[in-house]
């Protein structure tokens, strides 16, 4: 089933940007990035259930830490910024950590990664990240909370819900249906300038639903991107930039790669809690993305796809259990030690 998704989106990226003479190198590189960390995360999530994602939460930490030098995929303009880059890495990291607590089986192990979860919190307020620091938060908070949770269809419902209620909350900003004082409270939060871009982002979705007007090309359509100093091309909203690029289909393949995931992640043989956090991460990630072009950098996307491949990868002590019970083998190299 993912091969499928993100073969559709490497095909549909393609056929829009012949259409409209587009781009299609980013959406291609992050395609290629979350299918390379996916498959990654499977390996590395049965050989190392526990030193992997802690290696990851490190890895990520770092790359906050050193956002300024952390770059998008291919563009022709300079980024905006990094903030939204850092806060998702920061909530990919926690999710990441509590992950490998979840895994670990000494409880001075598990008390170590939640303290690595916690620090990593600290360092997003240390480093300005407000963002980052809710979303890591959320994700602590979330991981915790999924020890009680014993039906994780639940969870992972409540989580795509959130989503959903995310992505909706930035159309109906743009659209300006909401109350007034509520509408200018978070275009306050938002700025703007950001509710201008998705503005631009849902007229050019309206004039060209089928096709979009092409990867890349929104930058050279936006009149608010033409009014920006300096303009990096994007809406900052993945939503409203897949719709306005490719069109209501664009719109729905970056549903149901969320959807896969979290149906992976419903299906996986690790324990509910491992599943319900790395869910809890990754949908840190869809709202961080919703409100901003995290999604364009492809630490981010990797990132993304390593977590989910920890998340759903079957630890190789579990196929030995598996096989001792299937078998009856009892054999002293496969004896379970008490």
């Amino acid at each position: 089933m993912g091969v499928i998704v993100l073969g559709a989106c490497a095909v549909w990226a393609l056929i829009t940007a012949t259409a409209h003479d587009g781009r299609p190198e980013g959406v291609l590189l992050a395609v290629l990035a979350v299918a390379a960390g996916y498959a990654s995360g499977r390996i590395l999530g049965a050989l190392l259930p526990v030193a992997a994602p802690c290696a990851g939460a490190l890895a990520g930490l770092g790359l906050a830490l050193t956002a300024a030098h952390t770059t998008p995929g291919p563009q022709l303009t300079t980024p905006l910024g990094h903030g939204g880059a850092t806060a998702a890495l920061l909530a990919l990291s926690t999710g990441a950590a509590c992950c490998a607590a979840w895994a670990a089986r000494s409880p001075a192990q598990r008390l170590a990664l939640r303290l690595l979860a916690v620090g990593i919190v600290v360092s997003a307020a240390v480093l300005g990240s407000t963002t980052g620091c809710a979303a890591g938060a959320g994700v602590l908070l979330c991981s915790l909370a999924a020890d009680r949770m014993r039906r994780r269809a639940l969870g992972l419902g409540g989580l795509a819900l959130a989503a959903a209620l995310v992505t909706g909350a930035t159309w109906a900003v743009a659209e300006n249906v909401l109350p007034d004082g509520l509408t200018a409270s978070l275009e306050g939060q938002l700025t703007e300038h950001r509710v201008l871009l998705w503005r631009d982002a849902l007229h050019l979705a309206g004039h060209h639903p089928a096709l979009g007007v092409g990867p890349g090309q929104y930058g050279e359509l936006s009149p608010t991107v033409a009014q920006s100093l300096p303009p990096d091309g994007k809406p900052h909203s993945a939503p409203w930039q897949q719709a306005a690029e490719q069109g209501l289909v664009g719109v729905a393949l970056l549903a149901s790669v969320f959807c896969w995931v979290l149906y992976s992640l419903w299906r996986s043989p690790r324990s509910t809690t491992i599943a319900l956090t790395a869910g809890a991460a990754l949908t840190a990630l869809a709202v961080i993305a919703s409100l901003g072009n995290a999604l364009s950098f492809t630490t981010v996307t990797a990132g993304a796809g390593l977590i989910a491949g920890l998340a759903t990868a079957r630890p190789l002590a579990d196929e030995d259990l598996e096989s001792v019970l299937n078998t009856g083998d009892q054999t002293p190299r496969n004896r379970l030690e008490p």
